[in-house]
């Protein structure tokens, strides 16, 4: 497509796309919508097992594939579309295919790591990626370089997101969503809440707790209950202690199971009553549920994380996915979808947008945090690729993973 028919966010042709196509925040579609299928079931507009091959739609005129995590993108009150990926497309002439394929980050790698080892395409355009497996891919040279010549909207980054250690100037990478890991529980189980990790471990929970199957949350909750700040200068030591609850409690039947990304399903079953949970979920999980859940960062602190937007080296659609990156940049835009996911959007401008999607929203802390709430959680360090081999390594095998 030449550039003289690319329609830019800023576009005020965009803004009315956007503005047609959205419709209310999850919030308030689904406090009103009863009969309707819930947003634990929105998968109708997208792929849930991936391109059939990974070698298949690699050309540059095929469509933009791009995988993403469950429930992390707007949907229409149908559960059919997702509306500004709906409204992107009709703006930039560019087909997306969506696939909501990363369970969790190790399991997402081991299906295409043999790709990427090989130089070859696979399966998708655009991937988002945590922190510290955005990090082993631009160290390992799988990812490209993106030309921020096309994409201005990207000067809209928060200051504290736009300068990290694992992507120095953000060549590689762009933050997709932010959140944070805590402690979640069934309100009518537990009334009295909880406070701390360590109550994850009352006997009366037995069988019917989960801890998370990405290592910095699980592992980082536990060193901040025992004293240790995963983002400072802990030891092997101090690593090795909290792996040992972790082992100890699968151990005598405590934890039900190690889960990554359909651990929701299990609270909204009601098989599991207390968790380590991520912010965003439960409070998808409570506009399903009549706030039946409750979500808390420990006493001891939580952990912070970020998931990126990156482009494999081998895909042919870079200069379509930067327009994508673009486009999500854009406040209007960003917004629209942080009223959905409910997770810390990256976009300056985005809170002033939310304003006129839901104002309510736009005062939510666990979407726009305060300093109060940013100075609770820590960012689990950079591990050196001997350290992530050895410490990865031993916390999948603990888990059976």
């Amino acid at each position: 497509m030449s550039s003289d028919r690319r329609a830019l966010p800023g576009d005020p042709r965009v803004r009315e796309l956007v503005r047609q196509a959205q419709g209310v925040s999850r919030r308030r579609f689904l406090a009103g919508a009863a009969g309707v299928v819930g947003a634990g079931a929105l998968l109708g507009a997208c792929g849930t097992a991936g391109p059939t091959q990974a070698g298949d739609g690699g050309r540059g005129d095929g469509p933009l594939r791009w995988a993403n995590w469950t429930q992390y993108l707007d949907q229409d009150e149908d559960s059919t579309s997702f509306p500004t990926l709906v409204a992107f497309e009709e703006s930039s002439g560019i087909d997306v295919e969506y696939y909501e394929d990363i369970e969790d980050n190790d399991s997402f790698y081991g299906k295409i790591s043999r790709q990427l080892e090989n130089g070859q395409d696979v399966g998708y355009d655009v991937v988002t990626l945590t922190d510290w497996m955005a990090a082993r891919w631009i160290r390992q040279q799988h990812v490209a370089e993106l030309d921020r010549t096309r994409i201005p909207n990207a000067e809209n980054i928060l200051p504290n997101l736009a300068a990290v250690d694992f992507d120095d100037g953000r060549r590689f990478s762009l933050t997709w969503q932010s959140g944070f890991a805590g402690i979640a529980w069934n309100r009518e189980v537990i009334p009295d809440g909880l406070r701390s990790v360590s109550d994850l471990w009352d006997p009366q929970y037995r069988g019917r707790v989960l801890v998370l199957s990405e290592m910095r949350d699980t592992i980082g909750l536990l060193m901040l209950e025992n004293g240790m700040d995963p983002a400072g200068s802990w030891t092997t030591d101090d690593w090795f202690d909290a792996l040992d609850v972790v082992q100890r409690n699968l151990a005598d039947g405590q934890i039900r199971q190690v889960r990554g990304n359909s651990y929701t399903q299990d609270l909204a079953s009601g098989d599991a009553v207390a968790c380590i949970a991520w912010s965003g979920d439960i409070t998808s999980l409570n506009y399903e549920n009549d706030g039946k859940f409750a979500f808390a960062i420990p006493d001891a602190g939580g952990t912070l994380w970020s998931d990126n937007l990156m482009v494999p080296k081998a895909s042919s659609r870079r200069a379509q996915a930067e327009d994508l990156f673009d486009y999500y940049y854009d406040p209007v835009v960003a917004a629209e979808v942080a009223a959905w996911v409910n997770y810390v959007t990256p976009v300056q401008g985005a809170q002033e947008a939310m304003t006129q999607i839901d104002p309510e929203l736009a005062e939510d802390p666990m979407i726009f945090p305060t300093e109060e709430i940013l100075s609770q959680v820590h960012v689990f360090r950079t591990l050196t690729p001997a350290e992530e081999e050895r410490y990865n390594g031993q916390f999948l095998e603990a888990i059976g993973a």
